[in-house]
């Protein structure tokens, strides 16, 4: 096996985190690996150290570059989603989420990095200093900043793997029933809903707040969504969540996040928009 494919997994996982899209992170790989087949070996010290600073600034690189999109998206705009794999096992799942992915863009794209390479990989400010060509006081700096920005802001509630599937499997069977009785008892009463279509399907361009307007928009919308609906719960982003497909093919993705007691769903993230779903296979 060579350096960048022992790496690979985790060179992905951090690129996908700084990104927050799949295809962006396998574009970023791909330039990756091209650079790497070009480089002299025996000038490289640590390839590990090397090839996430190599794929750390070129991921950097291309979220500028996508920035602009992103602020005339139309509606809430989510992370491309990440099924249950290998892939969703690099790094700290609690770095994973789809919450803490939204949070994360609203960081300077050198925070986020920082904070990417640290809290979800383990590098020390001095190793991150050394990727980004700054100063380890500069580093410890942006860490901070983004630690004082994500505070109170992640999500609530990481359900360790199985505490979720049956709940998971209730709320998604309501939500693509339209049952409404079902769905006011399973949500919380604060429960939150952000659907990403970029305007390619009907959905609010606005996020839904309270247990009764989340439900009643599952129950007013039903009628408007293909028929033959099925899904399947799937880890999703290293929490709970589905893949709901029409007629086999995927529809949408849930991500969901429950209440810290685990009975209920706090938050409901719902990826529409199909060209964030090419990737995702039941």
């Amino acid at each position: 096996m060579t350096d960048f494919e022992e790496h690979r997994e985790a060179l992905f996982g951090a690129a996908y985190r700084i990104l927050g899209t799949r295809t962006d992170a396998d574009d970023v790989l791909q330039d990756a690996w091209l650079r790497w087949r070009r480089v002299e070996r025996s000038t490289v010290d640590d390839a590990r150290a090397y090839l996430f600073r190599l794929t750390t600034n070129l991921a950097l690189d291309r979220l500028r570059q996508v920035k602009a999109r992103r602020e005339t998206y139309l509606g809430p705009w989510l992370p491309e989603p990440l099924l249950d794999g290998p892939e969703a096992d690099a790094g700290r799942a609690d770095t994973l989420s789809m919450g803490l992915l939204v949070v994360l863009e609203t960081l300077a794209p050198v925070e986020r990095a920082v904070f990417v390479l640290h809290e979800a990989f383990g590098f020390s400010h001095a190793e991150i200093a050394a990727m980004l060509d700054r100063t380890e006081r500069a580093v410890r700096q942006l860490a901070y900043r983004a630690r004082r920005h994500l505070a109170g802001r992640t999500p609530r509630h990481r359900p360790a793997p199985g505490q979720h599937r049956e709940l998971t499997r209730r709320f998604t069977a309501a939500a693509v029933g339209g049952d409404l009785a079902a769905l006011l008892e399973l949500l919380a009463p604060d429960a939150g809903f952000w659907a990403d279509a970029d305007g390619k399907r009907e959905t609010p361009r606005e996020p839904l707040y309270g247990q009764a307007t989340v439900a009643k928009y599952f129950a007013d919308v039903r009628p408007f969504w293909p028929s033959g609906l099925g899904f399947e719960v799937r880890g999703v982003n290293g929490g709970p969540g589905a893949v709901v497909t029409a007629h086999g093919r995927p529809f949408l993705v849930f991500a969901l996040e429950l209440t810290s007691g685990g009975d209920r769903v706090a938050a409901v993230r719902a990826v529409l928009n199909p060209a964030k779903l090419t990737g995702q296979v039941v």
